[in-house]
C-alpha cells in the first residue's frame, strides 16, 4: 500500500503490493497529523472495500481513494472531509453498494458519531490504569494454555 501526499489537504491511497510507504509530492510537504487521519480514514475506507469485492468477486487492483479536507475556525478544526474513490473497472450496478460499504469503516463512523474525548495527566491517575507494559504483560493471564494446561 503506498500513501502519497498530494497537498496540505489531500493524500492518495494506491494498493501497491509491499509495505505501506508514506510519499510526498515534493520534499518540502511534511506528513502531519491531518495526514494522520486521512490516512486512517483511506485504509479503513479499502480494507472494508477489499473485504467486499473479494466475497463479491469484483476486482480491484484498479481501485485508488483519495481524502480531502478542509478547515474551520473557533475552534481551528478540520471541518469537511471528501472520500473519493476511483475505481474504473467496478460494474457501474455496484457502485451504489461500493458506497455503502465504505460507509461501513469503523474510522467513518466514529468520525461521523463524534467520540468523548479525556485529556488526562497521567500523574493523576492510579499506576494500574497507565502503566501499559504491566497491563500488557499480565493481559493473557487468565487466559488458559492450549489443551488446557495452566
Amino acid at each position: 500500500m503506498k500513501i502519497t501526499l498530494l497537498a496540505d489537504d489531500v493524500l492518495r491511497l494506491d494498493p501497491v503490493p509491499g509495505p505501506l510507504t508514506i510519499e510526498a509530492e515534493s520534499e518540502a510537504m511534511q506528513y502531519s497529523p491531518f495526514h494522520m487521519l486521512a490516512s486512517g480514514l483511506a485504509t479503513c475506507t479499502y480494507s472494508v472495500l477489499s473485504s467486499w469485492a473479494t466475497h463479491a468477486k469484483v476486482g480491484l487492483d484498479d481501485l485508488t481513494i483519495e481524502v480531502h479536507w478542509q478547515f474551520a475556525d473557533d475552534p481551528h478544526r478540520v471541518s469537511d472531509i471528501a472520500v473519493i474513490f476511483d475505481w474504473p473497472s467496478l460494474p457501474a450496478n455496484r457502485l451504489a453498494a461500493a458506497k455503502r460499504v465504505a460507509e461501513l469503516c469503523t474510522v467513518h463512523a466514529t468520525l461521523s458519531h463524534s467520540p468523548t474525548i479525556e485529556i488526562l495527566a497521567a500523574a493523576e491517575m492510579p499506576a494500574h490504569e497507565h502503566d501499559h507494559d504491566h497491563a500488557h504483560a499480565h493481559a493473557h493471564d487468565d487466559v488458559p494454555a492450549p489443551g488446557g494446561a495452566a
